[in-house]
């Protein structure tokens, strides 16, 4: 689904607020530890008993948020058969749905978080201040981001690059100085 340019934009700036408001920083980044700083509980489906474990990959095979009755956030997510960077990915796209304020769930909704989490995990002013070349490979490794996902990401870069790079935008700065990002 595509969304506005406008809805894109305001992604952008929620995932450097986010950056900031929790002070996170350097890459690659572990969504693990940007969850704990927000004070999300983050729990795999291997902690969960067997029904609740058969409820939970029903639901979703990678994983899901909820918030509780008293107000907590809790990240459940696939350890079963999921490799590091998969799980980072799921992870922070649950981030997302909290950070974003989603209380629906939708196809927007989702689209939103799985832009969200491309952008916080590898966005296009941080591939292009690599001190490797720009491949899927060295993004991979970079950011600690799987094939499909640094496939995306150096895809959404090269389209940053052609289609008016030319100054950093406020929240890019405010990223790169977040995460203590030295520009080229």
């Amino acid at each position: 689904m595509r969304l506005s340019d406008g809805t894109y934009e305001v992604i952008k700036q929620a995932v450097a607020d986010m950056f900031v408001d929790y002070d996170v920083k350097g890459v690659p980044l572990c969504s693990f530890e940007v969850a704990t700083k927000i004070g999300m509980t983050v729990i795999p489906y291997s902690a969960l008993d067997s029904a609740m474990l058969q409820m939970a990959v029903g639901y979703s095979v990678d994983g899901f948020s909820i918030e509780t009755k008293e107000g907590e956030w809790i990240i459940y997510y696939n350890d079963e058969d999921k490799d590091y960077s998969r799980i980072n990915q799921t992870i922070m796209h649950e981030i997302a749905h909290f950070v974003l304020g989603h209380i629906e769930e939708g196809e927007e909704e989702e689209a939103e978080a799985k832009f969200f989490a491309k952008y916080a995990l590898a966005s296009p002013p941080l591939i292009h201040n690599m001190k490797k070349e720009q491949t899927i490979e060295n993004v991979m490794e970079s950011f600690d981001i799987g094939y499909m996902a640094a496939s995306y990401a150096l895809q959404y870069y090269r389209k940053w690059i052609k289609y008016g790079k030319t100054d950093y935008v406020d929240y890019e700065i405010k990223i790169m100085d977040q995460l203590e990002i030295e520009v080229a």
